[in-house]
């Protein structure tokens, strides 16, 4: 069975840190993007970073950027999320995602990494709260 497990939130005051685990298995793991995303409740997903399975490009959004570093070890199939310097706004359910069998190629990724409707393989995510 696929599955995408992710770990590590918790409750944090502002200017905090944080540092998510999504451990992969039941796929080749260097096969495919792996990406964070987050929700808060009544909304939509919303992307954060993506890291290429082919060369390990890192993708942020204008939220993440400066603040959060993605990274993967490829020993335990596990990619993490460095989440420093955090706000408030950035309050959610974390959520790791795969495009799968999509094989979302890596001439989009740039375009498409934070979209998604793109990712095809989801874990349950795990709470992240921000106190300001």
């Amino acid at each position: 069975q696929v599955r995408l497990v992710e770990s590590g939130g918790g409750l944090v005051k502002s200017g905090g840190s944080l540092r998510l685990s999504c451990a992969t298995s039941g796929f080749t793991f260097g096969r495919y993007v792996i990406g964070w995303f987050r929700r808060v409740s009544g909304k939509e997903y919303e992307g954060v970073s993506s890291i290429s399975n082919t060369d390990g490009q890192p993708y942020y959004t204008e939220s993440a950027k400066g603040r959060f570093t993605i990274s993967r070890d490829m020993a335990t199939n596990t990619v993490y999320l460095q989440m420093d310097n955090l706000k408030p706004e950035d309050t959610a359910v974390y959520y790791c995602a795969t495009p799968g069998e999509r094989l979302l190629p890596g001439p989009l990724l740039g375009q498409e990494f934070d979209n998604p409707d793109k990712y095809d393989w989801w874990g349950r995510g795990t709470r992240v709260t921000v106190s300001p």
